[in-house]
């Protein structure tokens, strides 16, 4: 008589060969479970579960112990102006799936050197938009171009009348 032993809920075989190596951009399917309170018709409270699966695309920057259980990997975005890294166990059973969107050829095993690169970027942006003021007056008192007169658009048959 044979019995399987089940330690994960995950389908290890499958996610070791992904191969999750720093430089590949991924995209990251987590199921997301949302308790909800509420009444029930007899008046007694009642919780709910809702799952939903929420993704999360961005460079892996980091793998750390390889392929071994405890494994994790690094993914960072950058989301509305601001890096957001999420780390990742990879054999997690709120994982639903893991996609390998791309492949970069990275010749470090650690990108944390992006971090700096993207927040240097973000603050050449952030210099183009200073708004200049002559010297001697203040933001208020800065000049203001004078405004177009504004002209009656009227057609040239209505005018002739």
């Amino acid at each position: 008589m044979k019995s399987a032993v089940k330690v994960s809920p995950v389908n290890m075989k499958q996610r070791a060969a992904l191969g999750i190596r720093s430089g590949d951009t991924v995209r990251v399917w987590q199921n997301i479970v949302e308790l909800k309170k509420g009444k029930a018709a007899n008046k007694k409270e009642v919780t709910t579960k809702n799952v939903r699966r929420q993704a999360f695309e961005g460079i892996v920057i980091a793998v750390k112990h390889g392929n071994e259980t405890g494994g994790t990997f690094t993914v960072r975005k950058v989301a509305s102006g601001v890096g957001v890294e999420r780390i990742f166990p990879i054999y997690a059973p709120m994982i639903d799936e893991i996609e390998v969107l791309r492949r970069a050829r990275t010749r470090r095993a650690k990108l944390y050197f992006i971090r700096r690169k993207a927040t240097s970027e973000i603050k050449r942006a952030m210099r183009k938009q200073i708004r200049f003021t002559p010297k001697g007056t203040t933001e208020d008192e800065a000049p203001v171009e004078a405004e177009e007169p504004v002209v009656d658009s009227t057609p040239e048959e209505v005018a002739a009348e």
